[in-house]
């Protein structure tokens, strides 16, 4: 397939380093770079939340090609009109520009999504995202910045698809560009109420019982996302699949997503090496590589002393969670097995925030067991950091998972996963096999309590062979999971989008 050089616009709610609530950031950092890395001309778009820091980057007014300051015009919202500025970031290597898009009043705010002292999310969080999508477009026209492709994440910016085929789709301007949709987690899904569709600004012609805007009465921007898209991709093959298969995976979207099949793909996310991996990581206090194993002991001494773990004259396994504490991560089957657990000869530590229950739970194992697990409710990068270079094993018994991140970190710094046969735990993990001594981590396909707890015992037999757990180890640090591969993937279908 033809790879001439393209302009790509991403747009993303969250992005590593500015703003993040999880994987979705992380993955919409790394592949901008990748992508500059391969030649291809890219922007990415955000709100500039209140968690940017405008200081540490330098944020600096955006111009138009004829020298002018960039102000997009007012961007109407239902019967109001709301004004946007721009500022930027220049990434010198690679060439990469981020576009922050500027409203104070409806992103300097605490949090992205959530309104702190409620619990709940905003409840303008349909303008706020309205907005995004339809500013960004603007803010492109008045750049006067053509992409071949623009490249749009999760429900927040899922309508700038259905803008560029509706409302749009007489603009010459776009007449050469592209979409590409990405679900990240099919399970949020920006669904609001029928009253917001006139806010949105397009044909009220659109709304009607299983039109691509409408789901159960209400509006939901992730289905216009999924409709209007050129290609659709979401973040592992097994994903892809699950999410077609059943309501249990594709929250009552499994039927539109079937409807677009042909136009379906899946990706594993990569993961940057030059953040995440042991030998050079500035987070940690000992680096170590797979021809040098020492370092990783020395973390897990650390790690044991930094979480007043003791430790001891036997060589206690280490089992790390960086997670959040919710049903969907697993955490309702470990609530069932945590006595007995917390009884084998192991210790945990725990890193996240989540349900409450959970909180509750873990706050009340960590009384009832001081010596065996350490909770942290927070989010410490420092500390996940460590976790990943410190533990023996790592713990993912996710009821579903789009991607999942952390199981590949784990496998370059040696920290084996044991992981529930799902999304892309399923394609990125192998299955230990004692006899071949291949594979890269333990897998459970039932999504059962019983099962999980076999699959640690199994794990830690394993692990009382050293010969064993440091060829399994190795198996683990020796897998390529970077970002290179899956950009040359994401070029694939920007290319398929184009064509079509």
């Amino acid at each position: 397939m033809e790879t001439k050089r393209l302009k790509i616009l991403i747009a993303s709610p969250e992005v590593v380093p500015f703003a993040k609530t999880g994987g979705l950031a992380d993955v919409c950092g790394a592949l901008p770079k990748a992508l500059a890395k391969l030649g291809h001309q890219v922007k990415v778009i955000l709100p500039k939340y209140r968690m940017v820091d405008e200081k540490k980057f330098k944020l600096s007014e955006v111009s138009t090609e004829s020298g002018g300051k960039t102000d997009a015009p007012l961007i109407p919202i239902g019967d109001k009109s709301v004004r946007i500025t721009v500022r930027s970031y220049n990434l010198t290597s690679p060439d990469v520009e981020y576009l922050f898009m500027v409203n104070d009043g409806y992103y300097d705010r605490e949090e992205l999504y959530k309104d702190r002292s409620t619990g709940f999310d905003y409840e303008d969080n349909d303008e706020r995202f309205i907005l995004f999508a339809r500013g960004t477009l603007e803010i492109l026209k008045a750049m006067e910045w053509q992409p071949d492709v623009i490249h749009a994440n999760d429900w927040q910016s899922a309508l700038i698809g259905a803008y560029l085929k509706t409302l749009y789709a007489g603009d010459p301007f776009f007449k050469h560009t592209a979409t590409v949709f990405s679900i990240h987690n099919l399970a949020y899904q920006g669904n609001f109420p029928k009253r917001i569709f006139d806010k949105i600004g397009v044909s009220k012609d659109l709304f009607y019982p299983t039109s691509p805007f409408e789901f159960w009465g209400n509006v939901n921007f992730m289905k216009a996302g999924i409709s209007y898209a050129d290609v659709i991709n979401t973040v592992s093959e097994t994903y892809a699949v699950e999410i077609q298969s059943s309501s249990e995976f594709g929250h009552g979207l499994e039927g539109v997503l079937r409807t677009r099949n042909e136009d379906l793909y899946g990706i594993v996310n990569g993961i940057d090496y030059e953040v995440w991996s042991p030998e050079k990581d500035k987070l940690i206090s000992y680096s170590y590589s797979l021809e040098d194993l020492s370092g990783k002991r020395k973390n897990k001494e650390l790690l044991r002393k930094l979480c007043n773990l003791p430790l001891s004259t036997k060589d206690v396994p280490l089992i790390g969670i960086i997670s959040r504490l919710a049903d969907q991560k697993g955490f309702d089957l470990l609530a069932q097995i945590a006595d007995e657990l917390l009884s084998l000869d192991l210790q945990m530590v725990i890193l996240g925030t989540g349900d409450e229950k959970y909180h509750r739970l873990f706050k009340k194992m960590s009384v009832k067991y001081p010596k065996k697990i350490s909770v942290n409710l927070g989010f410490d990068n420092p500390l996940a950091h460590l976790i990943e270079a410190g533990s023996d094993m790592f713990l993912m018994p996710s009821r579903y998972e789009p991607c999942g991140l952390n199981q590949l970190y784990s496998l370059r710094y040696g920290t084996v996963p044991i992981v529930r046969k799902t999304g892309g735990l399923a394609d990125t993990i192998e299955n230990y096999d004692p006899k071949t001594s291949e594979g890269t981590g333990f897998v459970f396909k039932n999504y059962e309590a019983s099962e999980l707890l076999n699959t640690i015992k199994r794990a830690l037999r394993v692990y009382e062979d050293k010969n064993a757990w440091v060829k399994l180890i190795k198996n683990g640090m020796k897998k390529d999971f970077s970002w290179e591969a899956s950009a040359k993937k994401y070029v694939d279908i920007y290319q398929r989008a184009i064509q079509k």
